[in-house]
């Protein structure tokens, strides 16, 4: 199966692709290799889900939040690369979570985004190396912020 076909197949919602707010463009190709500045939860109605894990929200609603994060990286791919069988795998996945200084459960929160990219592109090419850290703030207030390398098809 297609990785757009595979998307297609999970019936989600895509929230609008993301817009630049400040110099810099969301996704930029390089060779074989597409760079998605950092996304944030965005939701359908163009509201980001905002809040401090470990204190506002729970793991759980981190997860969620993260997982919107990959929603919208999908929009972003969609929108510039015309469809996710441009693809060949994600190759490199950073993710902040904004929390509370005692906070240390950051890779379950990650998990949201990588679990989404997991069942759109599959184990193979969809689990990619990655790092999930705090952050003590981020822009707009959002709860999850996160980068990603994706190779690109021949």
């Amino acid at each position: 199966m297609s990785f757009q076909a595979a998307f297609d197949a999970l019936n989600l919602e895509l929230p609008p692709a993301p817009k630049a707010i400040g110099l810099y463009r969301p996704l930029i190709v390089v060779g074989n290799l597409a760079y998605t500045s950092g996304h944030g939860p965005l939701l359908a109605d163009g509201t980001l889900t905002t809040g401090r894990v470990g204190d506002q929200l729970t793991v759980e609603e981190g997860y969620q939040a993260a997982r919107q994060t990959g929603l919208a990286t999908l929009a972003t791919l969609l929108e510039n690369l015309g469809s996710l069988d441009r693809v060949a795998r994600l190759v490199k996945t950073f993710g902040l979570v904004h929390a509370t200084a005692d906070f240390t459960d950051h890779p379950a929160v990650v998990n949201g985004f990588s679990e989404l990219m997991r069942d759109v592109f599959g184990a193979e090419c969809g689990i990619a190396a990655r790092s999930a850290v705090g952050a003590v703030s981020l822009p707009a207030g959002m709860s999850v912020e996160v980068e990603a390398v994706f190779e690109l098809a021949e």
